[in-house]
């Protein structure tokens, strides 16, 4: 993977990605993960996740629904915790068993909707 940017990782879009082949190296998660700020590994390290905080139920299920709508544009969906104040949102790529780049490219582009661009 070339140096990545939270740009360049958000300009880019999903794609079908199986088999262990297609996981992502650990220079690669981590790589990925200093461009992507508040995000880490699961406790399993199969994921990413990261905590974002709301005012209110309102503006959380708001968020909630904007990545509903960019999960179903790239066609990968995370797994979504949501509480009144706050959405705990994991990404991973089951037919890798662990992380792909469509994880990093989705989180970014999470990241992309939570500061308003």
């Amino acid at each position: 993977m070339a140096t990545i940017t939270l740009q360049s990782l958000a300009a880019q879009h999903c794609v079908p990605r199986k088999g262990k082949d297609a996981a992502l190296s650990p220079a690669e998660i981590e790589a990925g993960l200093a461009v992507l700020d508040g995000w880490e590994r699961t406790a399993d390290g199969s994921g990413i996740r990261k905590t974002f905080r709301f005012a209110d139920y309102f503006h959380t299920i708001a968020f909630v629904n904007a990545v509903a709508s960019i999960a179903h544009r790239e066609d990968h969906h995370p797994d979504l915790e949501v509480h009144y104040d706050r959405c705990v949102v994991h990404y991973s790529t089951h037919d890798v068993g662990g992380l792909s780049s469509n994880d990093l490219v989705c989180a970014a582009r999470v990241e992309d909707l939570r500061a308003g661009r």
